[in-house]
Formats: structure tokens, sequence, C-alpha cells
């Protein structure tokens, strides 16, 4: 626990982060259990179970700083919707609709093909896919 605790600081300050109480405290929540997909109020309420008194608000800054500062990534799944990825490698999504479950596709198992010329002067940063699925029994 303390050397996971240790691993934690110095993973912030290897990302120009403080490592605070909260921020430790998120990060061990975030961490512990290997990749994950999250939202910021389903982390909010693990902070509240987890006794770290901390507001949503807190939360929402905290994972923006940690996507900011390449410790997470943001993955939007429509405009009301946001989960935060412990796994920053490339790779895709399956969104599954009824449920809300984010799963990880390798990105060598999603072939991109046929992208438009780019805007000139532009170049690829990423290709991010979220392919949707429902149940097909009805």
């Amino acid at each position: 626990m303390q050397s996971e605790l240790v691993d934690l600081e110095k993973k912030l300050r290897n990302a120009q982060l403080r490592p605070t109480k909260q921020r430790l405290a998120l990060a061990q929540l975030l961490y512990a259990d290997g990749d994950r997909h999250i939202t910021a109020e389903r982390l909010h309420s693990e902070a509240i179970e987890a006794g770290v008194a901390i507001s949503l608000a807190t939360i929402y800054n905290n994972l923006h700083q940690f996507t900011s500062a390449g410790l997470l990534r943001e993955v939007v799944v429509d405009s009301s919707r946001s989960y935060f990825d412990t796994n920053i490698a490339p790779h895709h999504h399956f969104f599954h609709e009824q449920t809300g479950k984010l799963e990880d596709i390798a990105v060598n198992d999603l072939k991109v093909d046929n992208i438009p010329p780019l805007p000139e002067g532009m170049e690829i940063s990423s290709v991010d896919v979220i392919v949707r699925v429902n149940s097909s029994r009805r």
C-alpha cells in the first residue's frame, strides 16, 4: 500500500502535477484495479464511499488536469456523457447503449480506411472510433 502511494506520487510529479492529498486519493481510486473507464459522477461516489471529502467540481477539475497531463484519456460518447480512460495507449471502444458500459477494442482489431484528404497544413493526431452496440433481442 505504501509503495503504491509512492508510485502514484511519482506518477503525478512526472506529469507536473502536485501530489496533493486529494489527487493522491483520486489517483488511488483510478489506478488501483488496472485499466478502467469511469465517469466523474461514479468517481465522486467512489471517493465519498472511501471517505474522501471532495466535491464533484473538484473531481471534474482533477480529471481534466490528469487528462491534460497525459495520465487519462477523455472519451466523449455523446454531448452529455464523458468517460475517463486510464488506458492512454491508442485504442477504440464499444459503447453499450443500454448499459452505458465502455469496452476497449484493440487498435489492431479495427482498420480505418478511406480517410479523406486533410485540410492543408493539417496532420492526423489520432483516430478515435466508438462503435455503439445494442442487444439484438427486443
